[in-house]
C-alpha cells in the first residue's frame, strides 16, 4: 500500500507543479510570448476549465476500464498537456496546452481516493488520501519555489519541461506500483445525482468556489503584487513562494489538528473570515513587506486549511452519491480558480494598479464565508423541525 500512496503522490505532486507554477512565472511568460500579464493569467483559467470538463467526464467511463487504465491515461495527459504548453509560441496553442494540463487533475484525485479505499486497511483511508493529497503541498513548499527560481534565472519554458519529464516518472510509477482495479458501483448513476436535490450541497460547492477564487484572484498575480506593491526584488521571488508553500502545508495541517476540537463548519468559516481580513490588510498595507508576506501567508494557510473540512461537509451531504460529489468539490474549487484569475486581471485591464487585485479576492471569500453561514442556519432550522417533529 505504501508504494501505491507514493505513486499517487508523484501524481499529485505533479499536478500541484501545472497548477500553482504557472503563478511564479507570469511576467516572463508574458514577456516571451508577447501578451500582457492578464493576459498569461488567463492560462490559469484555461486549466481550472480543464479540470471541470475532465472530472465529469471521466466519472461517466469509471466503470469501463480499470482505475489503473485510467490512471495511466491522465497522467499521459499531463505529459502532452505541459509538453503543448512548454513548446507553444501561439496564445491559442498556449490555451489548449493549459487545458489539456488540467483535463487529468480533479479525475487523477478522485481515481485515487478510489483505489485507496480499497486498499488501504478500515480506518486507514483517511490517512492514505492525506499522504496523496501530501504531493500537492510538496509541490507548493519546493517545486514551484524551484520552478519559479529556473524561470527568473533561466526560462519560463524550462520550469514547465521539467514538469512535463516528471510526469512520465509518475507514469513509471502508476505502472509498476498501482494494482489493477475496477470501480464496480450498485448504485445506478441516475440515482447518484438525488442528493443534488438538497441546497445544502450547493451551498458547499459555493463556499468552494468563492473560496478559492478569492484567494486566486489575489495569488495568481503575486508575482506582480510582491515586486510592483510590496518593492520586493524578483530574486525575492523564489524564497516567497517557499513562503507561501509553507502556509499551504501549515494551513493543512492545523485544519487537521482542529477537526477534533471543532466541526467543519466552524473551522472552514472561520478561515474565510481570516482570509477576508487578510486580504482587506494587504490592499491597505501591501507596500509593507512584512505585512505583505503575513497577509499573504495567512491566505495561502486558509487556502489548504478549507480543503478537508469542506470535503467532510460534501461527504456528509452527498449521500449515495459521494463519488460524484467528490468530483463537483473539485469542479467548483477549479472553476473558482478561473473566477478568480479573471477577475482579479480585470482589475489591471481597467487600468488599477496591482494592489487592487485584493478586492476581488475579498469580495469572493466573503461570499464563500456567507454561504457557509447560510449551510448553517438550514442545519440548525432542519435539527429544530426535527426536534419539534419529535416531541
Amino acid at each position: 500500500m505504501k508504494k501505491t500512496i507514493f505513486a499517487l503522490a508523484l501524481g499529485t505532486f505533479g499536478l500541484g507543479m501545472a497548477e500553482f507554477g504557472i503563478m511564479g512565472v507570469l511576467p516572463e511568460l508574458a514577456y516571451d510570448t508577447g501578451i500582457t500579464i492578464p493576459a498569461a493569467g488567463n492560462m490559469i483559467s484555461f486549466y481550472a476549465f480543464g479540470v471541470v470538463i475532465g472530472a465529469p467526464i471521466v466519472a461517466l467511463f469509471s466503470q469501463k476500464f480499470s482505475l489503473k487504465s485510467i490512471l495511466l491515461f491522465l497522467a499521459a495527459l499531463c505529459v502532452v498537456g505541459n509538453a503543448i504548453f512548454t513548446f507553444s509560441t501561439s496564445y491559442t496553442m498556449l490555451a489548449i496546452g493549459r487545458l489539456i494540463s488540467g483535463f487529468p487533475h480533479g479525475a487523477f484525485f478522485g481515481v485515487g481516493t478510489i483505489i485507496l479505499s480499497k486498499v488501504a486497511p478500515p480506518g486507514k483511508v483517511t490517512v492514505a488520501v492525506a499522504g496523496m493529497v501530501a504531493g500537492m503541498t510538496v509541490a507548493n513548499l519546493a517545486g514551484v519555489p524551484l520552478g519559479t527560481w529556473i524561470g527568473h534565472t533561466f526560462n519560463w519554458r524550462y520550469a514547465f519541461m521539467l514538469i512535463a519529464a516528471f510526469d512520465v516518472l509518475v507514469i513509471g510509477s502508476i505502472f509498476f506500483w498501482v494494482p489493477a482495479l475496477f470501480d464496480r458501483s450498485e448504485v445506478r448513476f441516475a440515482e447518484q445525482f438525488r442528493f443534488l436535490k438538497r441546497p445544502e450541497p450547493w451551498l458547499i460547492f459555493s463556499a468552494t468556489m468563492f473560496g478559492n477564487a478569492g484567494v486566486f484572484a489575489w495569488f495568481s498575480f503575486v508575482k506582480p503584487f510582491m515586486v510592483s506593491v510590496s518593492g520586493f526584488s524578483e530574486a525575492a521571488m523564489t524564497a516567497i513562494m517557499v513562503l507561501m508553500g509553507l502556509g499551504m502545508v501549515l494551513g493543512n495541517i492545523l485544519s487537521g489538528r482542529l477537526s477534533g476540537r471543532y466541526s467543519p463548519l466552524r473551522i472552514a468559516a472561520a478561515t474565510d473570515l481570516a482570509i477576508v481580513l487578510s486580504l482587506v490588510m494587504l490592499f491597505a498595507a501591501g507596500e509593507n513587506k512584512t505585512a505583505s508576506l503575513a497577509m499573504g501567508f495567512i491566505c495561502c494557510a486558509g487556502l489548504f486549511a478549507l480543503s478537508a473540512p469542506l470535503q467532510i461537509l460534501l461527504l456528509r451531504n452527498a449521500q449515495g452519491g459521494e463519488l460524484l460529489g467528490a468530483a463537483g468539490g473539485q469542479v467548483a474549487f477549479n472553476l473558482g480558480s478561473a473566477v478568480g484569475a479573471y477577475l482579479g486581471g480585470m482589475m489591471i485591464t481597467l487600468g488599477f494598479s496591482w494592489s487592487y487585485v485584493t478586492l476581488p479576492a475579498a469580495l469572493l471569500s466573503f461570499a464563500a464565508m456567507s454561504s457557509l453561514l447560510m449551510y448553517g442556519y438550514l442545519q440548525a432550522k432542519r435539527s429544530q423541525a426535527t426536534l419539534h417533529a419529535s416531541i
